[in-house]
């Protein structure tokens, strides 16, 4: 078991001060630091591999594809994919959402088609969708999630997959609520009605084994800013006949096995969805980032980070007229949403920060959730691999002094 304690020293960030305290850094559901090894990782490409891939003959060209090529394998590995050519580099969960939407909706949806997704879902997971629909005439649905437990409600899944239904989109955990959904049981119920299974995985990735073939899944998007890794990169993993019967999204080189002025032939996944110049480089950082936590071991992170926002949850409750969001039992993701009785989300953030806390505070782009639950917006705690119990000691009595103040 790592120590966490010291791992904390591997993340150069959390060495200073905010407003003369020590930082606490509970933001993690936005984007997570990263570990001097990755960060290294990055310094080196750029210090000396440094040049465009899959286009030049020359020494440095040839390394800096045999590593962006190595990086797409070592992701593939790390989501238990069956082969590289079913990783697609993107910016992230959003870019990968939307490629799938614009591409196989594009494709294959029409009128009379149904795309189901979730009440809990980020906006990055719904909007896509919207979009298409709007081109393509297909209709939305929504699972519904049962109030402030943060759960889905099952029970409506047989009213709302139906044959009618050729994309099931949903989050693997909940950005505001924390719920681990049960996708394996969730792809296997899509593709018994031969829909297409798209999972959000921005806040597991990194948190917890991810396996790709164990969930069943069609179609998974990841960050690697969520995961320890550099900003600007992600991936979108998808069955490979699935994406090698898909259209481009994106028009450009890289892309192409011929063109001439009136048409043009595509090559094969994963080349037909990265034109351009690829982001080779933090590409290479987002492989130093699944070796760094596969050396931690996901299991244990899940542990921990789950630990952590357990114990939050208990601490939070003893706190005068507060109101929590997620499962009140059972296993969570790494954070814990929460109201302070008649003070804005956006005061409370700001209030901890006087304290060093850095906490994410508004709707956290789930506004069509926030409006059920009857709220504006709440405060999250989300915690990683350095976060520790005192920390949130600190929270809790940030929150009580915060509370004091307003009354």
């Amino acid at each position: 078991m790592p120590s966490w304690k010291n791992v904390r020293g591997d993340f150069p960030t959390l060495h200073q001060q905010v407003n003369g305290k020590p930082l606490v850094y509970l933001d993690n559901g936005a984007t997570t630091q990263k570990p001097q090894a990755v960060i290294d990782a990055l310094s080196h490409f750029y210090e000396h591999d440094n040049a465009n891939v899959h286009r030049g003959l020359h020494a440095l060209s040839m390394r800096a594809t045999d590593d962006y090529e190595g990086a797409r394998a070592r992701v593939a590995k790390f989501l238990n994919a069956a082969a590289p050519e079913e990783i697609i580099f993107t910016r992230g969960t959003t870019e990968s959402i939307n490629l799938v939407a614009a591409s196989w909706g594009g494709a294959n949806l029409k009128p009379g088609d149904a795309i189901l997704l979730t009440e809990m879902e980020h906006h990055s997971n719904l909007v896509p969708w919207q979009l298409v629909a709007a081109r393509t005439g297909a209709k939305l649905r929504y699972l519904p999630v049962t109030g402030d437990d943060g759960l889905l409600d099952l029970s409506q899944l047989d009213r709302l997959l139906t044959p009618e239904v050729k994309v099931f989109a949903f989050t693997h955990i909940s950005n505001t609520l924390g719920t681990i959904n049960p996708v394996a049981e969730l792809c296997a119920r899509a593709r018994k009605v031969g829909a297409v299974s798209v999972v959000d995985a921005a806040q597991s990735i990194g948190h917890m084994p991810v396996d790709v073939r164990a969930m069943g899944c069609d179609f998974l998007a990841f960050s690697g800013h969520k995961m320890a890794g550099p900003t600007g990169i992600g991936a979108l993993y998808g069955r490979r006949e699935l994406l090698d019967a898909m259209p481009p999204w994106q028009g450009g080189g890289g892309m192409i096995a011929h063109v001439d002025f009136f048409e043009s032939r595509w090559k094969p996944s994963p080349e037909r969805f990265e034109a351009g110049t690829p982001d080779f480089g933090d590409a290479v950082a987002l492989a130093a980032a699944c070796d760094y936590l596969d050396a931690l071991g996901r299991e244990e992170i899940a542990r921990h980070d789950g630990g952590l926002a357990e114990l939050a949850y208990r601490k939070l409750q003893e706190i005068p007229g507060i109101r929590l969001l997620g499962p009140t039992k059972g296993e969570r993701g790494g954070l814990v949403s929460f109201a302070l009785a008649d003070v804005h989300a956006h005061d409370v953030v700001t209030f901890a920060d006087k304290d060093g806390i850095a906490l994410r505070g508004g709707h956290h782009c789930n506004q069509p959730l926030m409006k059920k639950l009857g709220l504006t917006g709440t405060a999250r705690a989300s915690f990683y691999v350095y976060n520790t119990a005192e920390e949130i000691d600190v929270l809790v009595a940030s929150l009580r002094g915060i509370q004091k103040f307003f009354e």
